[in-house]
């Protein structure tokens, strides 16, 4: 699944998290259990934004640290940002998308929204159009 690592930093009466890969915005917390929900809503709605603004993902990155924690995207927003990532990387445009997908060009907009629930046959079919096979694993919890 996808993550980025948060920074989370005590500032009075609260525990402000910033992104630094993702660049922009930040939330917070009165409780570190807080913080870190408010960090898991703050992703999704930050990585929505930049799909949604048609830029691409940024790199994560590994830092050392207390004060970060890798905060990981849900398993079906993470899908919709690699299938973001694959159509960026096919110069396909959405429109194009949609009429091999033999859908309306709304539908393939939520196909890349991060809060709408889209069956996985879809996204597969999705896939498949770019060239791409959408594989799932499950793992053993550590």
């Amino acid at each position: 699944m996808a993550g980025y690592q948060a920074e989370f930093k005590p500032e009075g009466d609260a525990i402000v998290v910033t992104f630094p890969d993702v660049g922009y915005g930040a939330t917070q917390g009165a409780t570190e259990a807080e913080a870190m929900e408010m960090a898991e809503d703050f992703l999704v709605m930050a990585i929505g934004d930049l799909i949604k603004q048609g830029k691409d993902m940024p790199e994560a990155t590994t830092r050392r640290g207390r004060k970060y924690r890798w905060i990981k995207l849900p398993a079906l927003a993470s899908v919709k940002v690699e299938l973001h990532r694959a159509l960026k990387d096919s110069g396909v445009r959405k429109a194009e998308l949609a009429r091999r997908l033999k859908i309306s060009r709304g539908n393939v907009d939520r196909l890349f929204d991060l809060r709408h629930n889209t069956r996985l046959e879809l996204l597969e079919a999705a896939f498949a159009v770019l060239g791409r096979r959408l594989l799932i694993g499950v793992e053993k919890a550590a």
